[in-house]
C-alpha cells in the first residue's frame, strides 16, 4: 500500500494549485460516477462537476491550506480519505473565508481519482 499521507499531500498540493490556476483542468480527477457535494448541492459525473466548479461566482481564488489529514479507507482497494481545512481568498476580498473539504480517492494505474468530494464553508 502506498504511503497514504504522502499521497494525500501530493494530491492536495496538485488539486488546489490547479483549482486556483484553471478549474477546467480538474476534469481528469473525476469519473462519471464521482459525486461532488458543494454547500449541500450534489452533482454527479466528471463533466457536471467541472461545469459546477468552473461556473462558481468568482474569477480569482486562492486556497491557503491549514491542515491535511488522511486515512486508508479500504485496505483491499487502497482507497484514501483526505480531510482538508483552510482559508479561501475570493476575488479582491480582504477577509478570507474558512472552508473544509473531504475527498475519497480511488487508486487507478499508479494514480488516484476522486470518487467523493464534499465542500463546505465554515462559519464561526
Amino acid at each position: 500500500m502506498a504511503d497514504f499521507n504522502a499521497v494525500a499531500k501530493a494530491f492536495v498540493d496538485f488539486y488546489y494549485e490547479t483549482f486556483d490556476r484553471n478549474r477546467q483542468e480538474l476534469t481528469p480527477l473525476y469519473r462519471e460516477n464521482s459525486m461532488l457535494t458543494f454547500e449541500g448541492q450534489q452533482t454527479v459525473g466528471a463533466a457536471a462537476i467541472t461545469e459546477k466548479l468552473v461556473n462558481l461566482p468568482f474569477q480569482k481564488v486562492g486556497h491557503r491550506i491549514s491542515t491535511t489529514d488522511a486515512q486508508p479507507a479500504d485496505f483491499e482497494r487502497g482507497s484514501i480519505l483526505v480531510s482538508v481545512t483552510g482559508l479561501l481568498l475570493i476575488d479582491e476580498e480582504q477577509n478570507p473565508q474558512m472552508f473544509s473539504q473531504t475527498f475519497h480517492l480511488i487508486p487507478e494505474g499508479g494514480s488516484y481519482w476522486v470518487f467523493n468530494d464534499i465542500f463546505r464553508l465554515n462559519y464561526a
